[in-house]
C-alpha cells in the first residue's frame, strides 16, 4: 500500500469509511487495476498506531465532543431543533468512531430495495453477507460466514444489566432472537458486534492493513480530501484533490464516491451534480441535473430512557453494549420496526470516553426504525469549507409521534420489569407516559438520532443498482447513499455490504 500519488488510477475510491475501504481493497484484488484510495482523515500504516480509544469497545468515540477522528455536520432535527451529526474522519470512517453495532438488514429492506436494482434481493447479496464476515459464534453456514475480514461476536449478556433485560423481555412475553443477523422473529437477543476481546474492528483495519497494504497497485492517501469531481461531455475524468492546502487535479478511469450520506452529496453538488436552479442560485455551475441528489434523507429518531440501578454495578469488561430487542409498532413493520437498545455504560460515559461513572443511571437507546424519507441535504455555498443544510424532518406526521411514543413506553414497560437489579426508572415519570401530548413534549426535549443516514443519493432517482449516476458515465456512488431509505436495523453491515456488491459489479465490468 504505497503512499506517493501514482500515475493515472483506473479507479478513484472517495472516503476509506464503512463502503470505501471494502471497495478499495476488493477492486485492489485484480493486479491489473491501479486503485487511489483518498481518505479525508489520517491513515495510519498500522493497527498499533490507531489512538486506543478508537478501538476500545466500551468507548463510542462519536458520541464525544471534540473527539478528533470525528467531523460534526449542523443540522435539525425538527424545525427549531439543532443539532451536530457526526461522522468518522479517520481510516475505517464511522466504523471507527461508532458503536460497533453489526446487525445485518431484513428481508424486508430487501425487497424494497430490490426494486430498484436486481443486485439487491436478500438471495442475491446473501453470498456477499456470508463473504465479508467471520462469524465467531456460529462458523460458516449456509447462513453465516467463517473466513470474511469482519469479525462477528455477539454481546454475552454476563453483565447483570444485560441478563435481567433478558429476563425482563422474556416476562413480557417477548420471543428470544438469540441471532439477530438471520431473518428469525424479532425479539430479544445479544447484539452482533464487529468487535473482539474488547476492541473494535474498523473496515481499515479489517480490509486494508492486511494483505492489501503489500499490494502495489493500493494507494491510500491520507489527509486528502476531495473538493469536486471534473465532468467533460457527460464524463467524469477526475477530480480535485486537497492535500494541506494544496491542490491537484487528477485524471481517472473511473471516480466512485463513499464519502458517506452526508458528504456523498455535498460532492456531488459541489461538482455541479444536482438539482440544477438550486445549486446556481448558490453560485455552483450546474453540470448535469439530477434533482434527487439531496431531495430526500432516511434516518431513525432516537430518546435516551434511563433507569437507577439499585446496587453499583461493574463497568462492561468487553464491550458497551449490552442486548437489543424489537418488535413492532401498531401497524409496523413484522421485522420489528422498534428498538430499545442497552448501554452498559452511563450517558455521561459515552460522552465523556469514560466506560465507568459510579452513581449514574443506565441508559436505553430508543429508536424508531420504521423507514422514512423525510429530511434533506441542500448546499448552500460554492466553498466546500461550508458545511451543506442538513434536515432530518422528524416527528413531523401523527404516525411518527405514536412510534415514538409506542417505543418509550415499551422501553418503560421493560424498566418496570427489571426486577431487583432496578431502583425503577430515572425518566420519564409515569405523568408523561400516561398522556400523548406530555409524552410528545418530552420526547422533543430529549429527541436525538440513531445516525443511521442514507438515502441522500438513491438508488432509483439518482443512482442505478450498481451506483452509476444517472446520465453520466464514469462517476458511482457506492455508500448509504444509495440506499432507497434506512434499513430497519442499523447501517453499518450494509454499508459493508454496498462495498462487496459494487465491488463485484465493478469487476464485472456492470
Amino acid at each position: 500500500m504505497s503512499t506517493p500519488v501514482p500515475r493515472r488510477p483506473d479507479v478513484l475510491v472517495v472516503g476509506a469509511g464503512g463502503s470505501g475501504a471494502v471497495l478499495a481493497a476488493r477492486l485492489s484484488e485484480d493486479p491489473g487495476c491501479e486503485v487511489l484510495l483518498a481518505e479525508a482523515g489520517p491513515v495510519p500504516p498500522a493497527r498499533a498506531d490507531f489512538p486506543g480509544g478508537l478501538l476500545d469497545a466500551r468507548l463510542v468515540p462519536g458520541a464525544q465532543p471534540g473527539n478528533p477522528a470525528v467531523r460534526t455536520f449542523p443540522a435539525l432535527l425538527a424545525p427549531g431543533l439543532p443539532y451536530a451529526a457526526a461522522r468518522g474522519r479517520f481510516l475505517g470512517g464511522s466504523t471507527t468512531v461508532n458503536g460497533g453495532y453489526f446487525v445485518r438488514a431484513r428481508r424486508e429492506d430487501f425487497d424494497r430495495w430490490s426494486a430498484h436494482g436486481d443486485l439487491w434481493s436478500y438471495d442475491r447479496v446473501l453470498p456477499a453477507m456470508r463473504a465479508l464476515e467471520s462469524d465467531l459464534d456460529f462458523g460458516a453456514t449456509a447462513l453465516h460466514g467463517g473466513d470474511g475480514p469482519i469479525p462477528v461476536r455477539r454481546t454475552d449478556l454476563s453483565h447483570p444489566a444485560a441478563a435481567a433485560f433478558r429476563d425482563a423481555a422474556r416476562a413480557l412475553g417477548h420471543p428470544d432472537d438469540p441471532d439477530k443477523n438471520a431473518q428469525a422473529a424479532p425479539g430479544f437477543g445479544p447484539v452482533p458486534s464487529n468487535t473482539v476481546d474488547g476492541r473494535r474492528i474498523n473496515t481499515g483495519i479489517a480490509y486494508l492493513l492486511g494483505e492489501a497494504a503489500r499490494r502495489p497497485n493500493l494507494t491510500v492517501l491520507g489527509d486528502c480530501a476531495v473538493r469536486s469531481v471534473v465532468v467533460r461531455r457527460g464524463r467524469a475524468t477526475g477530480a480535485v484533490l486537497d492535500r494541506g492546502g494544496r491542490r491537484t487535479l487528477l485524471d481517472a478511469g473511473e471516480i466512485v464516491l463513499c464519502a458517506g450520506s452526508l458528504s456523498s452529496p455535498h460532492l456531488l453538488h459541489l461538482s455541479g451534480i444536482g438539482p440544477a436552479d438550486d445549486l446556481a442560485a448558490h453560485g455552483i455551475p450546474a453540470v448535469h441535473d439530477l434533482p434527487a441528489v439531496g431531495a430526500a434523507l432516511s434516518d431513525h429518531p432516537q430518546v435516551t430512557v434511563e433507569w437507577t440501578p439499585r446496587r453499583p454495578l461493574p463497568p462492561p469488561s468487553g464491550t458497551w453494549l449490552g442486548g437489543a430487542l424489537h418488535l413492532p409498532s401498531t401497524g409496523g413493520a413484522a421485522a420489528g420496526d422498534l428498538e430499545i437498545l442497552q448501554s452498559l455504560v452511563p450517558v455521561m460515559g459515552l460522552v465523556g470516553g469514560k466506560a465507568a461513572v459510579p452513581g449514574a443511571p443506565l441508559p436505553f437507546l430508543v429508536s424508531v426504525l420504521a423507514p422514512r424519507t423525510n429530511g434533506s441535504v441542500r448546499t448552500v455555498s460554492a466553498d466546500p469549507d461550508v458545511p451543506p443544510r442538513i434536515a432530518y424532518g422528524y416527528l413531523e406526521t401523527e404516525a411518527d409521534r405514536r412510534r415514538m411514543r409506542e417505543a418509550v413506553r415499551a422501553a418503560a414497560a421493560v424498566i418496570g420489569a427489571l426486577g431487583e437489579v432496578s431502583a425503577g426508572p430515572a425518566e420519564p415519570a409515569p405523568g408523561p407516559l400516561d398522556d400523548d401530548a406530555l409524552l410528545d413534549a418530552w420526547i422533543l426535549a430529549r429527541l436525538g438520532t440513531s445516525q443511521h443516514t442514507c438515502g441522500t443519493v438513491p438508488m432509483g432517482a439518482a443512482v442505478d443498482g450498481h451506483g452509476r449516476v444517472h446520465g453520466l458515465t464514469g462517476l458511482r456512488v457506492a455508500d448509504t447513499s444509495i440506499l432507497p431509505d434506512a434499513p430497519l436495523r442499523g447501517p453499518a453491515a450494509t454499508a459493508v455490504l454496498i462495498g462487496e456488491v459494487i465491488a463485484g459489479a465493478v469487476r464485472a465490468g456492470g
